[in-house]
């Protein structure tokens, strides 16, 4: 017969094993795998999900996605997850041919649009027939609101929890540690941009992507293109830019990651505007800029000191 003592060292000892194989059940379980076509929501749902998630970014890094259509290995891919992220608003021109897929498979599906407020485009000017990209009115680029992207990071958190109920608590935990990040973020650039006058906040970019930074932060945008990359401008658009950009002193004009159009060396040249360098419009880069906040902190660091 065993003691007092030893009885509840045998307890203890069961206990242990059971919360040991309770942990290897966990460590043995398949992540939650999210597949994504945003770069920035593919980050978003790194940090929220942490070891509970695997996620597959089908756009990566680099890649336009005002182009991109998916491959038949990617409908696969999409078709085995949980999860499929989007940015919405006409962004993914192809979403509506995957919705028999996400529905036949049962993948839920996260549009970040839908929970923001969208804002009008510049698109005036473009011939629209030829491009199936073609975004309507809308500006999809709200990422480029550290507000929008606080709203988008909880719709993630909330698909996760609904997906993954036994995770809330990890989730929970995680997005507050991610919007605390952002709220930081977010008052680093106003400082930032506090240092810029008002008549120095003109904006000479390829696209029209960084209308909700210009509606955030008070610039105004010259974009060379529409909304996508695939809205060519005519050489009128082109020559009225050029005396706007003359007419308004502009001090530097700015290069995306994504695309470099010649056009862009010519407007260079007959303005006297020095190239401000490269900034990231429709997604993350690598390295320094593969997270939200490092391509936002890159950004704004590079628009500060050209403008100044």
């Amino acid at each position: 017969m065993m003691e007092g003592g030893e009885f509840a060292a045998v307890k203890i000892l069961f206990f242990l094993m059971a919360m040991l194989a309770g942990a290897s059940v966990r460590a043995g379980a398949e992540p939650i795998r999210v597949a994504s076509l945003s770069t920035v929501m593919a980050d978003l749902a790194r940090d929220i999900g942490g070891d509970r998630v695997e996620v597959v970014e089908i756009v990566k890094p680099g890649m336009d996605p005002h182009i991109f259509e998916p491959s038949p290995g990617d409908y696969k891919t999409i078709a085995n997850s949980r999860l499929l992220l989007a940015s919405g608003l006409g962004f993914e021109g192809y979403l509506d041919k995957l919705r028999p897929v996400l529905e036949k498979s049962g993948v839920r599906l996260v549009v970040g649009g839908e929970v923001v407020k969208p804002i009008e485009g510049a698109c005036e000017g473009h011939d629209h027939s030829e491009d199936h990209h073609h975004h309507g009115t809308a500006d999809p680029h709200w990422w480029q609101s550290v507000s929008n992207v606080q709203l988008v990071a909880r719709q993630i958190r909330d698909a996760l929890i609904a997906t993954d109920p036994e995770g809330q608590g990890t989730y929970e935990k995680n997005a507050a540690k991610l919007d605390a990040r952002l709220e930081d973020l977010g008052k680093w650039v106003r400082l930032q941009i506090v240092q810029l006058p008002k008549k120095n906040r003109v904006l000479v970019t390829s696209h029209d992507a960084l209308g909700y930074f210009a509606k955030d932060y008070g610039f105004e945008i010259l974009p060379v293109q529409g909304i996508s990359t695939s809205d060519q401008p005519s050489s009128q658009k082109v020559r009225d830019l050029i005396g706007r950009i003359q007419e308004r002193g502009v001090k530097a004009i700015f290069a995306e990651s994504i695309e470099n159009p010649k056009v862009l060396g010519q407007i260079t040249a007959e303005t006297g505007a020095k190239p401000g360098g490269m900034i990231y419009a429709d997604g993350l880069g690598s390295g320094e800029t593969g997270t939200y906040d490092g391509m936002m902190r890159h950004n704004v660091t590079t628009i500060v000191e050209a403008l100044k």
